[in-house]
């Protein structure tokens, strides 16, 4: 692939979209690209419970999922994981880990997710959201969440894959009981 060109042609509060040329095996193409800041989230344990939030995502009403929210230019991604987890439910964590970084949209966004488990959780403070944020905190049993994946109440990419990668590795012994 050789890369020829882009050029803008949108810029909106949360997307740029591109038009990128290129060459591959001598035939020029070309693709809209949306451009978005990389995401973190975080897979919050506190003993048997998950800290999950449940928010306004059009068009799907509210969602329940793991915290997350926009790695800002001036953070890591682990440091907006921090953040995001600590304004969304008010906890702090002693223990984060990286799990996975994944690309949801692969072909046309330029969009990453790194995903964390958060352990040793504190309760620090009451929620800190931004104006357009209406966030409700919920614990989850760990038991219940793959009924509530099964029933579709849990839809969210981010979630199923941070839980997916934490039942694979198998970190904190879970059992599943069917």
């Amino acid at each position: 692939m050789h890369f020829i060109d882009k050029q803008k042609i949108f810029h909106g509060k949360n997307i740029e979209v591109f038009n990128y040329k290129f060459k591959i095996k001598e035939k020029q193409i070309q693709h809209e690209i949306i451009k978005q800041s990389g995401i973190s989230c975080v897979l919050a344990i506190d003993q048997n419970d998950v800290i999950m939030v449940k928010q306004f995502r059009y068009p799907f009403d509210e969602v329940l999922e793991i915290p997350a929210g926009n790695i800002e230019e001036s953070e890591t991604p682990e440091e907006c994981a921090r953040r995001e987890l600590l304004e969304e439910t008010g906890y702090a964590t002693t223990q984060l880990r990286h799990l996975v970084r994944f690309y949801p949209s692969l072909g046309y966004n330029l969009q990453f997710v790194d995903c964390f488990l958060a352990t040793e959780l504190i309760k620090k403070s009451k929620q800190r959201l931004d104006e357009e944020e209406f966030v409700s905190v919920h614990k989850i049993p760990i038991q219940e969440l793959f009924s509530l994946i099964e029933s579709g109440k849990i839809i969210d990419p981010k979630t199923l894959c941070a839980l997916t990668m934490i039942l694979q590795k198998d970190d904190l012994n879970f059992k599943i009981k069917n």
